[in-house]
């Protein structure tokens, strides 16, 4: 049974006529008397609730019997429905343990997922992670290792791709957060639909709602045709907006709009479009810190983690190294038509002590470099030793400034500037020495206005 808790007998009935179409039993509360009558009688699987409860229209009260909800039971998943201007109101509900938020007028669409969606989830319980039984229910081949951490890291992907929930992915750079996104859709319901992958690390704030949202023939000066958005590319399907955490403030107000109103107008365009999406995030930034410094919206942060995933660095799980050496070696065997490479033991167990902090990426890197510069089939220790050194990133200094001496965007720039002297202005080799992606390198050599070889594109 679904309560819907709304002192506006319209809403309840509208509600109740949508819900009851998709085959839900309801019943609807016109008041908090009325709603703890029914949950002393029966417990829900799940609340509807509206915060701008009774004549007050600043959502207090509804928050009130939110908080009031949650301690009779706290188990009941909730969802709150707002209006667009009491967000901010949805986001504190959000910490007071409601599931999901939607804004009036909601999209029948958006509210059937969201309600499927939760309940999907509540009604999933974890199961003891073994890669074999995995990988017989899901579909996991392009992701390697064996380690309890990652094994529960992929039950949890498996559970909730047969969902639409977001899915916010956190962790370092190089620990293969597009690899679980891909894992993600590639085990949904969408899995036929289109997966696309957009870097809004790379994406300029000017030409955003160009790239996400597309634009109308002469919405600028070389708009000289339609151009359809990335949005509109995932309809359907699953979009994966990867480095979230680069995006500023104006941008996210725009993105946030399109995950909550499933709508969007291309740039030039005043007709609005309708998309329906599965909406993956990942970030190697801390975006909870960014909240708290107000340099990442908190309703756009609720809005895309229902489901967070943290992706462990590979010294964390050093058991798995030997694996994905193996894993890069036997593709390389192909590519290079070199059948009889292996990785001796020794090699294996030693590859096992390095702290690659840029993880999986530096560990495929160092591999392929090996590989290409060693004449042996059987890779040892010492082929690995003697190329070592090129894939270390240079250091700043050999000792650290002293504190007030330098600022952060000082030393930024020092390291960057080293990089690319080391690197020869090589932009993909200093982005993978400095341990983040050639879009997000581009930035900063812009801010700095440091000049770079554009073939790199």
């Amino acid at each position: 049974m679904l309560l819907i808790v709304d002192d506006d007998l319209a809403i309840r009935t509208s509600l109740a006529l949508l819900l009851k179409k998709e085959g839900f039993s309801v019943r609807g509360a016109g008041s908090p008397e009325d709603t703890f009558g029914i949950l002393k009688k029966e417990i829900p699987e799940l609340i509807l609730l509206d915060l701008n409860f009774s004549i007050e229209t600043s959502g207090e009260e509804g928050m009130h019997l939110l908080k009031k909800i949650r301690q009779f039971n706290p188990k009941i998943p909730i969802i709150l429905i707002t209006g667009w201007g009491t967000i901010d109101l949805a986001v504190q509900g959000m910490k007071e343990g409601a599931k999901d938020f939607i804004t009036k007028p909601w999209q029948n669409d958006y509210l059937l997922q969201s309600v499927k969606t939760i309940l999907n989830l509540e009604e999933q319980a974890p199961q003891a992670a073994n890669r074999r039984k995995l990988e017989q229910q899901y579909q996991f081949e392009n992701i390697v290792g064996k380690d309890a951490k990652l094994l529960e890291i992929l039950e949890t992907v498996g559970r909730v791709s047969s969902t639409d929930a977001p899915v916010l992915i956190t962790g370092e750079s190089g620990t293969g957060k597009e690899l679980i996104a891909e894992a993600i859709h590639v085990n949904s319901k969408r899995k036929s639909k289109p997966f696309v992958k957009v870097n809004l690390g790379g994406i300029s704030s000017t030409l955003f709602e160009s790239e996400l949202f597309g634009h109308v023939r002469g919405a600028f000066t070389d708009a000289k045709t339609d151009r359809a958005g990335r949005f509109e590319m995932a309809d359907r399907g699953s979009i994966f907006l990867d480095e979230i955490g680069e995006l500023d403030l104006s941008s996210q107000v725009k993105l946030l709009r399109v995950l909550q109103e499933r709508t969007f107008e291309p740039l030039g365009s005043s007709k609005s479009r309708t998309v329906d999406v599965r909406v993956i995030c990942a970030t190697n930034r801390n975006l909870e810190e960014m909240v708290a410094a107000g340099t990442f919206r908190e309703d756009l942060y609720y809005r895309i983690n229902l489901i967070t995933v943290k992706l462990p660095a590979l010294r964390e799980r050093p058991d798995d190294i030997p694996l994905l050496a193996e894993f890069f070696i036997n593709n390389l065997k192909v590519i290079y038509q070199r059948p009889d490479l292996q990785l001796s033991k020794t090699a294996s167990k030693w590859l096992k002590t390095l702290p690659l902090q840029g993880n999986i990426r530096q560990l495929k890197n160092i591999v392929e470099r090996t590989v290409l510069l060693s004449g042996q089939d059987t890779l040892d220790v010492a082929d690995f030793q003697k190329n070592l050194n090129a894939n270390n990133a240079p250091t700043l200094t050999k000792t650290l400034p002293e504190v007030g001496t330098i600022t952060l965007e000082e030393m930024e720039y020092q390291m960057i500037r080293r990089a690319m002297d080391f690197h020869h202005n090589k932009v993909s080799k200093v982005a993978r020495s400095l341990g983040i992606t050639r879009f997000a390198l581009y930035r900063r050599l812009e801010k700095y206005g440091i000049s770079y070889e554009s073939e790199d594109l």
